[in-house]
């Protein structure tokens, strides 16, 4: 089953529901985050409380899509309680890219992420009820930084790069007694500055912060082992760079759970209420085969297993040479 949030196009909000090609509108909430708290409450499962509430009318998503009424496939009503966040390396193809990108003088040398990737492949799949290793982690932002299926992913005017990086999106929200509870997954494009982390893999943490999209539909169940998808970027309406993506655990060095656990395992992150967008990592990015986005072109992942494509335009922000000036009070 996947779920959509729609909008009719004069201000009104609805749930969508997807079985079988079919989409209908789920009676009596307005967005997903209602319908997780009513499955709470009820102590149902989204599918059941999805079938308990019967089907609405019928919905064309497709053309949806086309026509921009396709919403995040969850939000929240105070973005600041959306957390946007992300682990690396996690994926059995993904150290390559990240080792040229953080290659040290000496070759002999082994590269602070081809250590960090060894350890994932060595401990990053524990047994059940036991703790693996620990991940890389990086923050994004808050729901501040969101950008709907279709709408443009807007680089700052200070980046030196912007591109795409197709990956498996967790989606949590915490219920009232401070557990995560997993919503789904969703296509996520987790947009990044790889050229400033390429000059010094420290600042790793600024090249994240940066917009991303997620979406347009969310997978209700479980993450299939093998995922596979295509990315792509479209200039002027024809293909640029295509490439084939890989993930689900079948493709990772981290298991699922192994991933959640090292990212609930703060207080910070298990705040009742709070959401949770988590992006899983991946091992393909145009920039690795030195391509460069530029305004205008658009970002297409298409993977048939977690729902209809997600498309995001590239915006760039005006540049500024003036220095931020922080006032006294």
């Amino acid at each position: 089953m996947f779920l959509s949030q729609i909008t009719d196009g004069v201000g009104s909000r609805h749930v969508a529901a997807r079985h079988d090609g079919t989409a209908h509108v789920v009676p009596g909430v307005r967005t997903v985050l209602d319908l997780a708290g009513a499955a709470l409450a009820g102590h149902r499962t989204l599918a059941a409380e999805v079938a308990a509430r019967g089907q609405g009318e019928a919905v064309d998503l497709a053309a949806a899509l086309a026509e921009g009424r396709l919403l995040l496939p969850v939000d929240h009503p105070d973005p600041a309680h959306m957390h946007l966040t992300g682990t690396g390396l996690t994926h059995l193809g993904s150290a390559a890219a990240r080792d040229a990108m953080h290659a040290a003088a000496d070759p002999e040398q082994m590269t602070d992420s081809m250590k960090m990737f060894r350890m994932g492949v060595e401990a990053g799949r524990p047994a059940v009820g036991r703790v693996g290793v620990q991940p890389e982690w990086f923050y994004k932002g808050n729901g501040h930084g969101a950008a709907a299926p279709g709408q443009p992913l807007v680089s700052p005017g200070f980046a030196r790069d912007a591109g795409e990086e197709p990956e498996v999106a967790g989606i949590y929200l915490i219920a009232p007694d401070g557990t995560p509870v997993r919503l789904g997954f969703a296509l996520g494009n987790e947009f990044s500055d790889h050229v400033t982390e390429r000059g010094n893999y420290l600042w790793l943490a600024h090249s994240k912060l940066r917009p991303a999209s997620f979406g347009p539909e969310l997978l209700v169940g479980p993450l299939p082992d093998h995922v596979e998808g295509r990315s792509r970027i479209l200039r002027a309406g024809r293909v640029l760079w295509e490439k084939p993506f890989l993930s689900g655990e079948a493709n990772m060095s981290h298991s699922l759970a192994n991933l959640e656990h090292h990212h609930f395992k703060y207080d910070l992150f298990r705040r009742p209420g709070d959401l949770h967008v988590h992006f899983f990592g991946t091992a393909t990015l145009s920039f690795a085969d030195g391509v460069s986005a530029q305004p205008g072109d658009v970002f297409e992942i298409d993977c048939p297993a977690l729902g209809l494509p997600l498309r995001n335009p590239l915006a760039v922000a005006p540049a500024s040479d003036a220095a931020l000036s922080v006032q006294t009070l």
